[in-house]
């Protein structure tokens, strides 16, 4: 749908140029309604040339602008921009920050009094449309509010709605997952090449592999051990593969890692 509102993106790199495409793809906003921010002038060239947005260095000239701030830079960094930017981002404006491990109230702190803030959680895979994206709300955000950010995460991918209380969960989950992911998937090709397969034909078939089994998973909605059943012959190829598996603990570093990086998210909130 379209928005009908000027956004304001601060911060051009992997995540706001995603959230650029992927809302002009969906038509929820024209180049026109659309100003991008960054300190790197390549990266205000390439989105510019890719995407024909207005583009600037001036974040508070941008925030000003917009109905729509879209805070896409580092935790690291974003005291430093909330503070330029304090005097614009009023009650007024709906602010999306989508940095790592940095709480609303923290956000809140910082903006005038009323800030309509919502924390948003997306991940890589936004940039080609195969995202996934949690939001958490914040007190003065309106249903109106709510019903834009959607709209805005969901032109990249699929949308989940948590209690801000879970958001470093989510983060040590989807946010850091891709990377746990394509390690399995590096891990599975070298895996067909040590079996002598070429490269080039591993890593198609361990990346499509992984494709359509989270596609059964999400399609069917089946749970994922179910469908691991299915394709578990007794005294089969794939049952030796899972004991193999089992032995190596594949289940706990996972889990094991998903723990280390909610930990880390929670660390980034107070750091």
């Amino acid at each position: 749908m379209a928005l009908g509102k000027k956004i304001a993106v601060i911060g051009a790199g992997n995540m706001g140029e995603a959230l650029i495409s992927g809302m002009l793809a969906a038509r929820a906003a024209a180049p026109d309604d659309i100003h991008a921010t960054d300190v790197a002038a390549a990266r205000l060239d390439q989105a510019k040339a890719r995407y024909g947005v207005r583009v600037g260095v001036d974040n508070k000239a941008a925030a000003g602008w917009a109905d729509i701030v879209i805070l896409a830079v580092e935790p690291q960094v974003l005291d430093h921009v909330l503070g330029d930017l304090r005097s614009v981002l009023t009650g007024a404006r709906l602010v999306l920050s989508v940095a790592a491990g940095y709480p609303i109230a923290r956000i809140a702190a910082r903006l005038a009094p009323g800030a309509r803030v919502v924390r948003c959680m997306p991940n890589t895979p936004s940039v080609v449309q195969a995202g996934l994206s949690a939001l958490s709300w914040g007190e003065h955000v309106t249903v109106e509010d709510e019903q834009v950010a959607r709209a805005i995460f969901e032109s990249v991918g699929r949308v989940v709605v948590v209690e801000e209380r879970l958001m470093d969960a989510v983060t040590g989950l989807s946010g850091s997952g891709p990377a746990y992911v394509f390690l399995i998937i590096e891990a599975l090709a070298d895996g067909g090449v040590k079996m002598g397969l070429p490269r080039e034909a591993a890593l198609q078939l361990a990346a499509q592999t992984v494709l359509g089994a989270a596609r059964m998973a999400l399609e069917t909605g089946e749970h994922p051990g179910r469908l691991k059943d299915r394709v578990t012959s007794p005294g089969g190829t794939t049952i030796a593969g899972l004991h193999a598996l089992e032995r190596g603990r594949l289940r706990a570093s996972l889990m094991d890692a998903v723990e280390a990086a909610t930990t880390r998210s929670r660390e980034l909130g107070t750091e």
